[in-house]
């Protein structure tokens, strides 16, 4: 009888062993997850900003096309919308902040 109670122990035991690796083997594949998950968020961040940035290239290299070709019309006006834009970002701030 005690041999059989000795084995019921060890199986006890066992199985309680392997009941907390399986739970830290959880606990680990959660955080893979987590961090493929924040991974593909960072990716998806720098295709926008590559975007951003092929854009404003783009435009900036029209502008410069136009104020070479002497258009000193529609460069003033573009100064002066910058200029605008500017000043309106800047009082919206001074009333947040």
């Amino acid at each position: 009888m005690s041999e059989a109670y000795e084995r019921e122990q060890q199986n006890n035991a066992l199985l309680n062993s392997l009941s907390s690796k399986v739970s830290a083997l959880k606990s680990v594949t959660i955080d893979i997850h987590d961090n493929a998950h924040d991974h593909n968020t960072l990716d998806h961040s720098n295709e926008v900003f590559s975007s951003f940035s092929s854009n404003l290239r783009g435009s900036a290299s029209r502008l410069t096309r136009m104020a070479k070709q002497g258009d000193t019309v529609a460069v003033l006006k573009v100064a002066g919308i910058v200029a605008a834009v500017g000043l309106a970002i800047w009082v919206i701030l001074g009333w947040v902040f």
